[in-house]
């Protein structure tokens, strides 16, 4: 081949490699926006067929993740690129890696279990994996939660399953605990009055479970009275905060006291050892 024809293969060659990086270009950028597109789509159906939303973001996250890798090789293989080879290279790499990322693969697999078995949903307010707040999303690896104070905690999926679950949205209603202490000298009959009538005063206490008014403890210097009235889960803190402070509003106008611990403290004085004490002086 003399030098024109080398010239006029790399001329050839190199404008079909331009036009194909060009195609391939356009194969990716389009197949993005058609990935973009099916995606919304499919949340959109999902949505429609009134999925649980953990269940539709999890499979959303899945489905976009599975058609960007077929917009990618489709797109390496307009460039000339053997996709079979490269499927294969890809296959024993991830072998490798995957044997790298233990944890990784734990964390997706922790993630289908929470599909499967819904511990918690999106808007559930639970305690897992050290942390505390509301779900906010679930993604393939990680669980995303926003506490009360507005933050945003990234939390592994495989932390999440690998401990206790205590999930506060799971039942309708809530039973709120409250303790309160009122002096020994104070009526029994007036304080538990009192007391049931802060909650029948409530409209957010339930009727049925029954609210319980018990004396419970005879303390060092108090005696200890539970409430413990049932609401709906929403009402719960509301209905704490309130009710502790209504309860020491009646409890001032009954002349109800709220005693402080206390102690007494009893000093002996034996003449001999004060005359000694004088004498070392």
């Amino acid at each position: 081949m003399d030098l024109q024809g080398i010239i006029d293969f790399v001329q050839f060659q190199g404008t079909s490699l331009a036009v194909n990086l060009v195609a391939a270009l356009a194969i990716f950028v389009v197949g993005r926006w058609v990935v973009k597109l099916l995606h919304s789509l499919s949340i959109k159906a999902m949505q429609r067929g009134k999925l649980d939303p953990l269940l539709i973001k999890f499979l959303g996250n899945i489905l976009y993740a599975l058609l960007m890798v077929f917009v990618v090789l489709a797109a390496i293989s307009q460039v000339g690129i053997q996709t079979t080879s490269l499927i294969a290279v890809i296959g024993a790499a991830g072998l490798a890696v995957g044997l790298a990322l233990q944890g990784s693969l734990a964390n997706f697999a922790a993630g289908v279990l929470v599909i499967i078995f819904r511990p918690y949903k999106i808007g559930d307010y639970v305690e897992a994996g050290g942390v505390a707040g509301t779900i906010d999303d679930v993604q393939i690896f990680t669980t995303e939660l926003k506490t009360a104070d507005n933050r945003k905690i990234i939390v592994p999926n495989g932390q999440m399953m690998n401990g206790a679950i205590t999930n506060y949205s799971s039942h309708d209603t809530r039973r709120v605990d409250l303790v309160v202490g009122v002096g020994y000298d104070d009526d029994i009959d007036v304080v538990r009055r009192v007391l049931e009538s802060v909650v029948a005063d409530d409209p957010r206490v339930l009727a049925d479970p029954a609210p319980n008014i018990r004396m419970s403890a005879m303390g060092d210097s108090s005696v200890s009275w539970i409430v413990r009235p049932w609401v709906e889960a929403a009402d719960y803190w509301d209905v704490y905060w309130e009710m502790t402070e209504e309860i020491k509003r009646r409890f001032d106008a009954e002349g109800i006291s709220i005693p402080f611990p206390q102690r007494d403290v009893h000093v002996y004085h034996h003449p001999e050892k004060d005359g000694e004490a004088s004498l070392e002086r």
